[in-house]
C-alpha cells in the first residue's frame, strides 16, 4: 500500500504552494500598511474582509463544484484569487484592498474545499486520520515558509507580491495534471446552529473566539511587532515561531485530550493563554522573552480550535456530524471576521499592546463561560441522580393490583377495562367452587392472559 504522502503527493504540493502564497501575501499586507502609517482599524478590517470571504466561499464552493467539478472549480478561484492578490500592486485605495481581500478569502475557501472534500473521499478508512494529519503538516509547513521567504524582502517592494501571483498560479499544476479519479460532487450540508449551541455550547463558544484569536493573530501581529520595533526578519521569526509551535503542539494535545477531559483542558488552556497575552499585552518584552512568548501562545491559542472540535464530535450521533462541520466553520468564520475589527479598534484607541489585551478579554469571556457551563451541567447531573437513587417507591396496595389501576392509565383502552371490571364483579357472586374452576382453567397455557391481567398494557390491544 502506498504511503499517504505517496498517494496524494499531487495535493499535498498544491495545498503547499498555495499555503506559502497565502501567508506571505497575508504577513506582507499588514507589515506594507504598518509602514506606511495607515491606521490599525484598516488593517482589521482587510483581515476581517478576508474571513468573511471564506464564510461566503464556503456556501459558493458547494454550488461551483456540483456544477463544474473539482478541478475546474479549483483552477478558476485560482485565476480570481491570482488577479485579486495582484491587483494590490495597482491601487493604493484602501477600499479596494478590503474588496480584494474578500475576493482572495472566497477563492482561497473554493480551494480549501476541493482539496479536503477530494482527500476525505478517497483517504481509506484506516489512512484517513495519517491523511489529514499530513495535511495540516504541510499546511503548516507552508505558512511558516511563507514568514520564512518575507524575511528576503526587507524592503516590502513589490517583489513578495509577485511571489504571491507564482504561488497561485503554480499551485494550480499539480492538481491539474493529478491521475487521481475526480471525487463525487459535494452537496449543501445543513445548518443547525441554535440546536447545536444548545448541545455544545462549551465547544461552539471555544470555536467563536479562537476565531477571533487567530483572525486578529495574523492580521494584526505583524503591525503589532513592527511597532514594537522589529526589523521585517525579526518579524519573520516572531511569526514563525508562533505557527511553528502550533504545528508541534497538535499531536501533543491531541494525545493529553484523550486522557484528561477535553472539557477541563479547554479551561486550563484559557486561562493559561489569558495569562500569556495579558503579560504580551502589560509588560515592555522584547527579545528572547517575546519569542519565548509567543512560541507558548501558539501552542495554546493554536490548538483551542481542534479540541473544541473533539469535544463537539464527541457529543454528537455519527449522522449529524456533515452538519456539525458546516455549524463549526461558521461559527469560526464569524469569530474571525468580529476579532480583528474589535482588536484594531482598541489598538487605534488605547494602542499597540492592545493586540494582547483584546485576546487577554476574550480568554477571561472565554473561562467564565466554560465554568458557567461545566457548573451547570455539573448540577444538572447532580439533580439527575438524585432522583434516580431517591428511596421512594409507590407501595403496592389494592390500588395498584386492582382493574382501577388500568382504569387510570391513559394507554389503556377503556372499553376493555369497564368489561374487565364487570368480569370482576361478577366473578364475587360466583359459588366458591366454580371460582376454583375458573382458577384451574387459568393455567391452561392455551387461554389469553392478556383479559386477566389487570396491570398489563393493553394499549396494543383492540376490541373485538
Amino acid at each position: 500500500m502506498l504511503s499517504p504522502f505517496r498517494s496524494f503527493s499531487s495535493l499535498f504540493a498544491t495545498t503547499l504552494i498555495m499555503v506559502l502564497g497565502a501567508g506571505l501575501l497575508t504577513t506582507y499586507l499588514g507589515l506594507s500598511l504598518a509602514a506606511d502609517g495607515v491606521e490599525q482599524l484598516w488593517i482589521g478590517g482587510m483581515m476581517s474582509a478576508y474571513y468573511l470571504g471564506l464564510v461566503v466561499g464556503s456556501k459558493l464552493g458547494h454550488k461551483l463544484i456540483g456544477r463544474v467539478g473539482h478541478i475546474r472549480t479549483f483552477v478558476a478561484s485560482a485565476g480570481v484569487v491570482t488577479a485579486s492578490a495582484l491587483g494590490h500592486a495597482l491601487t493604493d485605495d484602501l477600499q479596494i484592498w478590503i474588496v480584494l481581500r474578500l475576493l482572495v478569502g472566497t477563492g482561497m475557501m473554493c480551494q480549501y474545499m476541493v482539496l479536503e472534500s477530494w482527500l476525505n473521499e478517497q483517504a481509506e478508512t484506516n489512512q484517513r486520520g495519517t491523511v489529514f494529519a499530513s495535511y495540516m503538516i504541510v499546511s503548516y509547513i507552508g505558512m511558516v515558509g511563507g514568514q520564512t521567504v518575507l524575511s528576503f524582502f526587507p524592503e516590502l517592494g513589490l517583489q513578495p507580491l509577485l511571489l504571491v501571483g507564482i504561488c497561485y498560479a503554480l499551485c494550480i499544476v499539480p492538481i491539474a495534471l493529478t491521475k487521481r479519479i475526480h471525487p463525487a460532487p459535494l452537496h449543501p450540508a445543513p445548518l443547525k446552529i441554535l440546536p447545536f449551541w444548545r448541545q455544545v455550547p462549551q465547544s461552539l463558544t471555544t470555536i467563536l473566539m479562537a476565531g477571533g484569536i487567530s483572525g486578529s493573530f495574523y492580521g494584526l501581529a505583524p503591525a503589532f511587532a513592527a511597532g514594537s520595533g522589529l526589523s521585517t526578519k525579526e518579524i519573520a521569526v516572531f511569526m514563525s515561531a508562533t505557527i511553528l509551535a502550533g504545528l508541534l503542539a497538535q499531536w501533543p494535545m491531541g494525545k493529553l485530550s484523550d486522557k484528561i477531559p477535553r472539557s477541563r483542558l479547554l479551561r486550563v488552556n484559557s486561562a493559561l493563554l489569558g495569562l500569556i497575552v495579558l503579560t504580551m499585552a502589560t509588560l515592555p518584552v522584547t527579545g528572547p522573552l517575546l519569542i519565548g512568548l509567543t512560541f507558548c501562545f501558539g501552542i495554546l491559542a493554536f490548538t483551542l480550535y481542534p479540541l473544541a472540535t473533539a469535544l463537539a464530535n464527541q457529543h454528537i450521533d455519527a449522522e449529524e456530524r456533515v452538519a456539525l462541520s458546516a455549524t463549526i466553520l461558521l461559527t469560526f468564520g464569524i469569530g474571525a471576521t468580529i476579532g480583528p475589527l474589535i482588536a484594531s479598534g482598541l489598538m487605534q484607541l488605547l494602542g499597540n499592546s492592545m493586540l494582547y489585551g483584546y485576546m487577554a478579554l476574550a480568554c477571561l469571556v472565554l473561562f467564565i463561560r466554560l465554568q458557567r457551563v461545566n457548573y451547570n451541567q455539573k448540577m444538572a447531573k447532580k439533580m439527575l441522580s438524585q432522583q434516580h437513587s431517591s428511596d421512594y417507591q409507590v407501595a403496592s396496595g389494592d390500588l395498584v393490583s386492582s382493574p382501577l389501576a388500568a382504569a387510570l392509565d391513559p394507554r389503556v383502552d377503556e372499553g376493555l377495562v369497564q368489561q374487565q371490571m364487570r368480569d370482576d364483579i361478577s366473578t364475587e357472586q360466583i359459588p366458591e367452587t366454580a371460582v376454583e374452576q375458573d382458577s384451574a382453567s387459568d393455567s391452561d397455557p392455551t387461554l389469553s392472559a392478556d383479559a386477566a391481567a389487570p396491570g398489563r398494557d393493553h394499549s396494543a390491544v383492540k376490541p373485538g
